[in-house]
């Protein structure tokens, strides 16, 4: 019999072990049964709450895609200008949380999935419309092209999480934040 109340632990625990175990193996082509088995259960009780390993690779995206949401929705509440909006949004780009090698390496592959997963797509669509969203509500009043310089910086924030992933040795948050503000200050320097 089921033990109640057991299913929202369970799922939570085989996200977190997505996570961990595509970032270790480098790869999305882990198996259903080494994330069951991370998370302390079997492959059965996996495929249960999932149905199948593309489902719990999505659900691992929207559990990293919330996490960076209440990041940035927390440091925009800290914002005091149009520049601090901007900031904050690269700032909580880089947060420990969302720039974990693990993390980092699931965002790689997510990516690579989303060419061949529809749902995948989609939440990286989404993720990509509220980032520039919310880097244009901040370049809007400072540059002459907030769209470009949107897509700058996300292009920026993209890269440098590829190449944490690629580099053989980490890049520290506070250098990735430093890398990416040093080009928005250019950005509202050149006025672009």
């Amino acid at each position: 019999m089921p033990k109640l109340g057991m299913e929202p632990i369970r799922r939570d625990a085989l996200v977190k072990a997505a996570i961990v175990e595509i970032g270790e193996a480098g790869t999305l082509d882990v198996t259903v049964s080494q994330i069951a088995r991370r998370a302390g259960m079997s492959s059965a009780l996996a495929h249960h709450y999932f149905g199948s390993k593309e489902e719990m690779l999505v659900a691992a995206m929207r559990h990293i895609l919330t996490l960076f949401g209440a990041e940035v929705r927390g440091a925009l509440i800290m914002a005091r200008d149009p520049a601090g909006r901007i900031e904050a949004v690269v700032r909580a780009s880089f947060a420990s949380q969302n720039f974990r090698p693990a993390t980092a390496a699931s965002w790689l592959h997510f990516y690579l999935q989303a060419q061949s997963s529809d749902k995948t797509r989609r939440l990286l669509t989404v993720y990509h419309r509220r980032l520039r969203s919310n880097l244009m509500v901040g370049f809007r009043p400072l540059v002459s092209d907030p769209e470009a310089a949107s897509e700058t910086i996300g292009a920026l924030i993209d890269g440098v999480y590829l190449r944490q992933v690629l580099r053989p040795e980490a890049m520290s948050n506070a250098a990735a934040i430093e890398l990416v503000l040093a080009a928005v200050h250019r950005l509202i320097r050149e006025g672009s």
